[in-house]
């Protein structure tokens, strides 16, 4: 197996742990990241070196992108509510920083995602959404308010959809 190959092989927990946290979804996740396997496995000879992880990041995040404005073509659909009255203290607080990262915008939960989950660099994060290292900082210190402010129980401002 080449050097090429056996680095994506790496990286699939990684970018299958991204994708969940992205998409929220565990089946939608599989997805991305099998597309994002084939995509980058098709281009092999596209990729001229540099960082691979960077490269396999802004695969799935523009594969996610595209998805979501397809998704955003469609009519919406109701989301169920949770009925558990119940719940032990790490599944409640589980449940908080999963309702605080859904509130968040697209661009803002991505940058939190790939800094905190995956630890990039500001400067890796900026390649892979394609803008300037200050947008990063700035949607990070943002998603970082907006996630406190939704665990202190304060009710965050509205996020601006794009």
């Amino acid at each position: 197996m080449s050097a090429f190959r056996e680095g994506i092989e790496a990286m699939i927990p990684a970018l299958r742990r991204y994708a969940r946290a992205l998409a929220r979804d565990a089946d939608i996740a599989d997805d991305l990241v099998q597309d994002t396997l084939v995509r980058a496995l098709r281009s092999e000879r596209l990729f001229v070196g540099g960082d691979l992880r960077s490269w396999l990041y802004t695969i799935l995040t523009n594969l996610n992108r595209n998805r979501r404005r397809a998704l955003a073509r469609r009519p919406p659909l109701t989301p169920l509510t949770d009925t558990a009255t119940e719940a032990g203290g790490t599944e409640a607080e589980g449940r908080d920083i999963a309702r605080a990262l859904a509130t968040l915008g697209e661009d803002q939960r991505a940058v939190l995602l790939l800094v905190s989950l995956e630890g990039l660099s500001y400067r890796e994060v900026a390649d892979v959404q394609g803008v300037p290292i200050g947008t990063v900082m700035s949607r990070l210190a943002r998603a970082r308010a907006h996630v406190k402010d939704a665990l202190d129980g304060k009710r965050p401002a509205l996020r601006r959809v794009k």
